[in-house]
C-alpha cells in the first residue's frame, strides 16, 4: 500500500525471481519493488552479487553502498542453482 493515500501499489501481488547481477537487471528489478512488485534476490552461495563488494563506498558492513540502493524492497535467498535442490526451491517460487 502506498502510505500516503491507503491504495496498493500498482504491482502489488506480483512476484518477481531477480537473478540479475551487476547494474541492469538490479536496477528494473528495483524499479518493480519500488512499484509493489514482491521481488526475491537470488544471489549463488560463496561470492553472491558482484556488485556487495564493488559499486561506491561503504558505510557500514560489506555491502556497497550502490548494491543497497540497487536492492532496496527487495527479499533474498542464496540458492545453487546447479543443484537439483536449488532448481526444486526455484520453481516453488515461481
Amino acid at each position: 500500500m502506498n502510505a500516503s493515500n491507503n491504495k496498493p501499489l500498482p504491482l502489488a501481488g506480483v512476484r518477481v525471481l531477480d537473478v540479475s547481477q551487476v547494474m541492469a537487471g538490479p536496477y528494473c528489478c528495483m524499479l518493480l519493488a519500488d512499484l509493489g512488485a514482491d521481488v526475491i534476490k537470488i544471489e549463488p552461495p560463496g561470492t553472491g552479487d558482484q556488485t556487495r563488494s564493488a559499486m561506491g563506498f561503504k558505510m557500514k558492513g560489506s555491502d556497497s553502498m550502490g548494491f543497497l540502493n540497487m536492492n532496496r524492497n527487495k527479499r533474498s535467498v542464496t540458492l545453487n542453482l546447479k543443484t537439483a535442490a536449488g532448481k526444486k526451491v526455484f520453481f516453488e517460487l515461481v
